[in-house]
């Protein structure tokens, strides 16, 4: 990010707050599902949640290696991606998604939802 421009409050949370491998990869999950349209959250949200992904995704997590992470960089070059369906790299992202719901079991994301919410919204 450039110095001349304001940080995502999320983003200054996230630079001060201590992220464990699973919560990197809850952080990454939820993006993915932000990208494949299948979040249910506020614009709002999902914007806070992309500008914590952009402070932990060069952190170790246990599930997602570079390619996931280059996947989602392609998505997002894309302005409206999550409204798009039926292209390879939608249907890429939607396979990682899956992948990665399967992967974290919903108490494990829910806990890191609510970490989320209580940090960035609480």
């Amino acid at each position: 990010m450039l110095a001349t421009q304001a940080q995502h409050p999320a983003a200054e949370w996230a630079q001060h707050t201590q992220f464990d491998a699973t919560q990197v990869d809850c952080t990454t999950t939820v993006v993915l599902k932000i990208l494949d349209g299948k979040c249910k959250m506020l614009p709002g949200e999902k914007t806070a949640v992309m500008a914590v992904y952009d402070v932990v995704r060069d952190q170790a997590g246990a599930v997602f290696d570079a390619h996931t992470h280059q996947t989602i960089a392609q998505a997002r070059a894309i302005p409206g991606f999550d409204s798009l369906s039926g292209s390879p790299l939608h249907e890429a992202i939607h396979e990682l998604r899956v992948e990665a719901e399967a992967k974290i079991p919903k108490p494990v994301m829910k806990a890191y939802k609510a970490v989320l919410r209580e940090g960035l919204f609480g």
